[in-house]
């Protein structure tokens, strides 16, 4: 059988490996929104399939037996696409989804529903802000003149921008001395991030903590209801029980 792969996250990653050594045909897919991603094993797909219609379409015409969507948790068109084309296809769905972060005691979060939450909170928390939501949606912050921005993506943002603001261009994974020595740099006095989960990019979290900093967390989008684990092992052997 054929198994697509959603994702281009750590986990898609491993999976694929996971499955290649096990012989089974795996396609990898990738959105293609990252100049250099990194590339699983196996068979790379890039691009967009044309929405639900497009991606049921391209799953009967590969005999694909089984999905696994293990793209990045604010992924959030493709996971529904995902959900719905496989429903009409009639093939299994399974969600690869690492764990979101949580707080310790020490932590000052606070939630927000979105990026535009986000910004609605930063006025009355800080005026330099460690801004590490990705370079989509950078809109939302983009009215808020009278603070400053560190912005880091691993992609050149498009505009609009806030207008005062440096860009840094680097991908994780993030160590706590660097993220540390970056906030206390620039003089950072409150860190933006979504739930992102991981370990990749967990050591700003710790490095705000340390530094006493307030953190804007913007919440996951909901994900249409299926069979999830966190765990790639557990999904290899999911698809092996297919």
């Amino acid at each position: 059988m054929t198994v697509l792969v959603l994702g281009g996250t750590a986990e898609a990653r491993d999976l694929a490996a996971q499955l290649h050594d096990r012989g089974v045909p795996v396609v990898s897919s990738l959105a293609g929104r990252v100049t250099r991603p990194r590339l699983p094993v196996g068979e790379v797909r890039i691009g967009g399939f044309g929405g639900v219609e497009g991606l049921t379409a391209w799953l009967r015409e590969n005999n694909v037996q089984a999905v696994v969507d293990a793209t990045h948790p604010f992924a959030e068109r493709i996971g529904a696409n995902a959900f719905h084309a496989a429903q009409a296809a009639g093939i299994p769905l399974l969600r690869l989804a690492r764990p979101g972060w949580q707080p310790s005691g020490d932590d000052r979060w606070h939630w927000a529903a979105d990026l535009e939450e986000a910004a609605a909170l930063l006025p009355g928390l800080g005026t330099r802000v460690f801004l590490t939501s990705g370079r989509q949606g950078l809109a939302a912050f983009a009215g808020l003149d009278p603070l400053w921005f560190l912005i880091r993506c691993v992609d050149p943002p498009g505009q609009p921008l806030p207008r005062r603001h440096e860009v840094v261009l680097d991908r994780g994974p993030y160590r706590l001395g660097r993220e540390r020595a970056l906030m206390t740099e620039h003089e950072i006095d409150v860190l933006v991030t979504k739930d992102s989960g991981g370990a990749m990019t967990a050591a700003k979290l710790t490095a705000a903590r340390e530094l006493g900093l307030p953190v804007v967390v913007v919440r996951r989008p909901p994900r249409p209801s299926t069979t999830e684990t966190a765990d790639p092992a557990a999904a290899v052997e999911w698809v092996l029980n297919r």
